[in-house]
């Protein structure tokens, strides 16, 4: 069986740190690929938000071909090379559901296709959806994916504690906490999940992770572990120092 590469971000490159360093793992992601299979199906305007993450990217990143909504199997059997852009996770899988394109994408990718996948691209490249943290707006026939990776992903993961400006007083908000939805998650599942922070990335193998950035590791019925930037873990979230 081919190796697998899969690229997994969690979103919010809001700082030009970031965004540079997002750029460059993309470029090195698909080295020596001219054209890269776009999905915007998260978002409601897919042209737009192609041509958006085009100029994104900028003149040293692969050339987005956005999928043809006319024939959608068509362009994902027709390229060798899968960027699914982030938005809403719902939605998403419903289109690819709706689409039939669940497992054209697994059979590419786990047959050699590099794919990337940010955000609820993320989301969809787990067994299911379960782990989003999206609105329900669409409603998929149901929440299982595409499951190129045999953990789930909760993206824009932070500890909680927030405060915020309520006019010039800043106070603490006291809503469910990304931890208190990930316990949920493990009321019916023993999936491990990965938290990850603002910013971060996985290089996934088939069989191995690399962290660029930091994330959380969830566990059902253990205590959650932290993963820092360079850190390999395998299938089930452990760490290679810890196997």
């Amino acid at each position: 069986m081919p190796t697998m590469s899969l690229l997994l971000g969690s979103g919010g490159i809001a700082t030009d740190e970031r965004r540079e360093i997002y750029r460059k793992m993309v470029s090195e992601h698909f080295s020596g690929f001219s054209e890269v299979l776009f999905i915007p199906f998260a978002s409601h305007d897919h042209d737009a938000y192609t041509s958006r993450m085009q100029q994104f990217l900028g003149d040293e990143g692969p050339n987005l071909v956005a999928i043809d909504p006319s024939n959608p199997l068509e362009s994902v059997m027709g390229m060798d090379a899968i960027y699914v852009g982030g938005g809403n996770s719902f939605l998403l899988v419903k289109e690819l559901h709706e689409r039939g394109l669940i497992e054209p994408i697994r059979e590419r990718v786990t047959s050699g296709a590099p794919y990337l996948g940010v955000s609820a691209g993320s989301n969809v490249a787990c067994p299911t959806i379960m782990t989003t943290n999206d609105m329900p707006i669409a409603l998929p026939p149901n929440f299982s994916s595409i499951g190129l990776v045999p953990f789930q992903i909760n993206p824009h993961f932070h500890p909680g504690r927030i405060r915020f400006l309520d006019g010039e007083k800043l106070v603490e908000h006291f809503g469910e906490t990304r931890s208190k939805r990930i316990s949920e998650f493990h009321k019916v599942s023993d999936t491990p999940v990965l938290g990850m922070w603002e910013g971060s990335f996985v290089n996934w193998d088939g069989s191995r992770g690399v962290l660029t950035g930091r994330a959380t590791a969830f566990f059902q019925g253990q205590a959650a572990i932290d993963l820092n930037d360079g850190d390999v873990f395998d299938s089930g979230l452990v760490r290679s120092d810890q196997s």
